[in-house]
């Protein structure tokens, strides 16, 4: 995978997650009537998208030129452990106190935390891989 490639998968990867955390906060804002805005807004949700996609889509890279195609299940592997545990951070976050609702506040970013890993594995297979790293 070129660097060109490389990029390119995290621009998208960005893209779909962002637009999928967009969707979803809309959706979760509209039916339980709540609304977070001031704590996670759609600036934050693309920035945190973008760094996440990007940082995956460099460390594929780098790692497949280290040790080759076989480090991309241990990637998988890697990135989805690294998801689960950033949902720790939202369960220790103190919302301001005069947020309404905020037991709810879990449900709606909670879900956003794999958007980045499911969008970067949705498009992964499409991304051709270059013969020398094949050989590794």
């Amino acid at each position: 995978m070129s660097w060109k490639q490389t990029f390119i998968m995290g621009i998208v990867g960005s893209l779909l997650s962002s637009l999928a955390g967009i969707i979803y906060l809309n959706i979760y804002k509209e039916s339980l009537v709540v609304d977070f805005s001031k704590i996670v807004g759609i600036s934050n949700i693309i920035a945190a998208s973008t760094v996440g996609c990007l940082l995956m889509a460099v460390s594929y890279k780098l790692a497949i030129q280290w040790k080759g195609i076989k480090t991309i299940g241990w990637l998988n592997i890697a990135f989805s452990i690294i998801s689960f545990a950033s949902i720790v951070g939202v369960l220790g976050f103190n919302l301001p106190l005069d947020t309404e609702s905020p037991e709810l506040f879990p449900g709606m970013v909670i879900p956003m935390h794999f958007f980045p890993i499911l969008s970067i594995l949705s498009i992964l297979p499409f991304f051709k891989l270059n013969n020398h790293d094949n050989d590794k």
